[in-house]
């Protein structure tokens, strides 16, 4: 089977594939420290249950990945994939304006590669966007293997900032 004829099985990072415990302290209190939060990514360890995932899922499916995280995070992004082995994939992520809640932008994005690919699943942490993505007609796998901060969750919805 060609490449480009398999299905695809789009991962998350945080929360899913990265572990952010160390770097949610940078979004408590009033004002939350976006800057600090996406310097500290590169520090991420692994959530191993996602790799496993990811791992056996390129077995037979195209891996892609779909962050909130910003465009100007690509470069410290693609070289954490790397490290923690995890499958060659695309990657898409925020641009650097956009706020929308990561389940209109995710959502927006599954949608555009569901025109052309089978997409198999979607693994994420956020239940809002696995919530969108079933509504819309895709699987979703919840990711309930990391802790995610209250002041994460907030901002991920009401912030669009992951």
């Amino acid at each position: 089977m060609r490449d480009d004829a398999r299905p695809l099985a789009v991962f998350d990072l945080d929360g899913t594939l990265a572990d952010t415990g160390h770097r949610q302290h940078f979004l408590e209190g009033p004002r939350r420290d976006w800057a600090g939060f996406f310097a500290a990514a590169p520090d991420d360890p692994p959530l191993p249950e996602g790799v496993r995932l990811a791992v056996s899922s390129s077995e037979e499916c195209e891996v892609v990945y779909l962050t909130g995280r910003p465009e100007r995070c690509r470069k410290d992004t693609v070289a954490w994939l790397a490290r923690q082995g995890l499958p060659e994939g695309r990657l898409h992520m925020r641009r650097n304006d956009d706020r929308r809640p990561a389940r209109r932008t995710k959502l927006e994005i599954l949608k555009r590669m569901g025109r052309d690919r089978e997409v198999r699943m979607l693994v994420d942490d956020d239940e809002l966007v696995c919530d969108a993505a079933e509504q819309a007609g895709f699987t979703a796998v919840r990711a309930r293997w990391a802790q995610t901060s209250p002041a994460l969750k907030d901002a991920q919805e009401r912030e669009g900032r992951t």
